[in-house]
């Protein structure tokens, strides 16, 4: 019946002018444009904003009888979804949504076209009813659970077939060579396509003995695509390494380079590192977004209390400060929001990093080349007679150069650099075990800064959270026996955070600063005084105890906080 109702003719303009949601001068100037561009007639009206979205499908359900179906908060079933090809699916807008007696119900963005109606009932080959959704949830949702799989598949089949019929020859990899479209490329493509949509951080590139895998971390998290063919990674990973600038024929150590590409309108930074393991070399890429703005401290989402200590100890003129977290906690991210901040005419300011990350304007910034031994210590040495008011190390990786460092502090320059532990309290400590003298981190550390990445609860899924006996005795040990147990949430999962429960990170910091009993202890080496008068200082909150306010608030899960504090994986 409602494939029927379906097939009947709806001239939609004419519903909408006869239904006084649009003028007939409106509908004339979307039919001239629909002339124009090719378009559908309803996607013009939408773009004009002579119509919402969701006023046309509504009416589109009244008229043709059929449902509207918010995928939003629709639980879609993949293996079902996978009953039309990724290419289909793609071609007539349209996912299939669930089972039901009548046959299989389909979401279409243009329920009116009835030569896709007729071409996916010759697909499917079943019977089939139909409902209205959005495209633009429609298109989210079919990025979201093909994750071009079946092309990635199909190209690395591409490639391999390939490399069997022909000689595997690198000149035909050149990165400047013009056969784009050469299977290799439009499978690198298509990777590179696959991350961006889903807004991942790194690609992983890892041949194991059966097959090939290619993960993506998307908020921390790593999701994974295996291809059978292993043969392929050769070509991929040289491909990669021409892009970079590597060398091709060293296979049997690691290597980094850079390079940047044009994806899906957008610029994209491209960071790559190697490394030879027992089933051939691993790939590591790191994406940026090329131009994208750098964040100021106010748009980190900090504490109104530690931003405020934050600013007044950036903006000292003289001494350290640190920020500290494993990779990936956002460390780059706030001291490029620290240097923009105090990036003015009157400020000389000299970067020193491997790799920049972002370019900025008015600062000086150097990269370390570690082949022609250009490493931090010997770029400071010389940036301290380029006069800098403010200089900033991208990491004390060596007693070298934090002694630069900690010396440049306490000879009127403000020093920002980072540095990899677990927290704030235990820092300063590390300093003096890295074999830096214990008075000169007293004297010119100002103040340390400990901060992660959380995730942050879904906010179309998060519901209500009884914790179990262990959960509650663990938040009354960090809290106190008389804490707050209400206000956790969890996420149960949806479509708009795959089904994950998450979606987005969020900061989670720890703020130290350095006050005269802190760096008596410190001059002293004692770490056990240090470590109780950092407990004791006045607005001093360890990273747990911030991330359980977060978990309190709903932001993120119980789960999250514990995975901070290393309860769980």
């Amino acid at each position: 019946m409602a494939a029927t109702m379906q097939r009947k003719r709806v001239r939609i303009g004419d519903l909408l002018v006869e239904q006084k949601f649009i003028s007939e001068a409106q509908l004339q100037q979307a039919l001239a444009e629909q002339k124009k561009t090719g378009r559908k007639l309803g996607r013009v009206l939408v773009e004009s904003g002579f119509v919402g979205e969701d006023q046309l499908l509504e009416l589109l359900s009244e008229q043709l009888d059929i449902p509207y179906v918010d995928l939003s908060r629709f639980e879609l079933d993949p293996d079902l979804v996978g009953k039309l090809p990724e290419t289909y699916a793609r071609r007539y807008r349209a996912l299939v949504l669930k089972e039901t007696p009548n046959g299989l119900l389909v979401g279409m963005g243009d329920p009116t076209d009835i030569f896709a109606f007729d071409e996916l009932a010759r697909i499917l080959s079943t019977s089939m009813q139909i409902a209205c959704v959005k495209e633009s949830d429609l298109l989210q949702n079919i990025d979201r659970l093909y994750h071009h799989a079946d092309q990635l598949r199909n190209l690395a089949s591409e490639v391999g077939q390939d490399m069997a019929e022909n000689a595997f020859d690198l000149r035909n990899l050149s990165a400047s060579s013009s056969q784009s479209d050469a299977p290799v490329v439009r499978l690198i493509q298509t990777v590179f396509e696959d991350a961006v949509r889903a807004n991942a951080s790194d690609i992983h590139i890892e041949p194991d003995e059966d097959v090939l895998r290619i993960r993506r971390r998307i908020d921390g998290v790593l999701h994974e695509t295996t291809m059978d063919d292993t043969r392929i990674a050769s070509a991929v990973v040289s491909r990669l390494k021409l892009m970079a600038e590597a060398d091709i024929s060293e296979k049997r150590l690691p290597q980094d380079g850079r390079f940047s590409l044009h994806v899906l309108e957008k610029n994209i930074d491209v960071r790559l590192a190697t490394m030879p393991t027992q089933t051939g070399e691993s790939v590591v890429m790191r994406l940026l977004e090329h131009g994208s703005a750098v964040r100021r401290l106010n748009q980190l989402g900090m504490p109104d209390d530690i931003l405020e200590r934050l600013r007044r100890m950036v903006h000292k003129p003289h001494g350290l400060v640190l920020v500290t977290g494993p990779t990936g906690s956002g460390k780059t991210t706030t001291l490029y929001a620290a240097l923009t901040e105090l990036n003015k005419p009157q400020k000389k300011i000299i970067t020193v990093e491997d790799p920049v990350e972002y370019q900025l304007p008015r600062i000086n910034q150097v990269q370390v080349n570690h082949r022609i031994k250009l490493d931090f210590a010997r770029v400071l040495r010389t940036a301290l007679r380029l006069d800098p008011d403010i200089m900033l190390v991208g990491e004390m990786r060596d007693c070298e150069t934090g002694e630069i460092a900690l010396r440049a502090a306490l000879t009127g320059h403000l020093v920002l650099s980072t540095l990899h532990t677990n927290d704030a309290v235990g820092t300063a400590m590390r300093l003096v075990d890295m074999g830096l003298e214990p008075y000169l981190v007293a004297a010119s550390t100002q103040a340390i800064l400990a901060q992660r990445l959380v995730r942050q609860l879904c906010t179309n899924c998060r519901t209500p959270k009884q914790l179990e006996p262990s959960e509650r005795s663990w938040v009354q040990n960090i809290l106190g026996d008389d804490a707050d147990l209400d206000g956790f949430q969890e996420g149960s999962g949806c479509n708009q955070c795959n089904h994950t429960g998450y979606h987005g990170r969020i900061g989670v910091y720890e703020l130290l600063e350095i006050d005269y009993t802190l760096a008596d202890a410190l001059r002293r080496n004692d770490p056990a005084e240090f470590e109780n008068a950092a407990r004791q200082q006045v607005g001093h909150r360890p990273l747990v105890e911030n991330a359980l306010d977060y978990a309190r608030e709903g932001i993120t899960s119980l789960a999250e906080a514990m995975r901070l504090s290393g309860m769980v994986e």
